[in-house]
């Protein structure tokens, strides 16, 4: 996948999510906040009819059967960020993006399995002991990287 960003691109995903419903938020999230593409690892996906930005057209959703898959359809110098509630992950706040970046959430009621926080980058938490909406946490971490780095957002569409 090629960008013409120059400022850095970001994607955000879903490890075994449970509910379309959360996939369908997080995407709408992730285009208004300027998000390159989303996925889903061994989840899956129904197109929404309360989609009134019609996401799907303004942003590709890949869809990876497992997490190796995901891995071997990483961009070159790209950084996996796993999501998760974790004493070894690093606070949302202090947490430095990196210029080109994927970040995985896991589901609500499983997170991240060990094996595959091993092989993210970073790991970052947000505040709080207990899980939040995975459509709602891929926000919060979309807008803090929004509100440290610059990116071109997409125009207000209204179709």
């Amino acid at each position: 996948m090629k960008t013409v960003n120059t400022k850095g691109y970001s994607a955000i995903g879903v490890f075994r999510g449970k509910t379309s419903h959360n996939m369908g938020t997080l995407w709408r999230s992730a285009y208004i906040l300027g998000a390159a593409y989303i996925f889903t690892v061994d989840g899956r996906y129904k197109k929404q009819s309360s989609d009134v930005l019609r996401t799907w057209s303004r942003i590709p959703l890949f869809q990876y059967k497992t997490f190796d898959d995901l891995l071997s359809n990483i961009p070159h110098d790209c950084r996996l960020i796993g999501i998760e509630i974790d004493d070894r992950a690093e606070m949302l706040h202090e947490f430095q993006h990196p210029k080109r970046a994927i970040y995985l959430l896991g589901a609500e009621d499983s997170g991240l399995p060990e094996e595959v926080k091993a092989k993210c980058h970073f790991l970052v938490k947000l505040p709080g002991n207990s899980s939040l909406n995975v459509g709602v946490t891929g926000s919060i971490v979309l807008h803090d990287r929004v509100s440290k780095m610059p990116t071109d957002l997409p125009p207000n569409h209204q179709e």
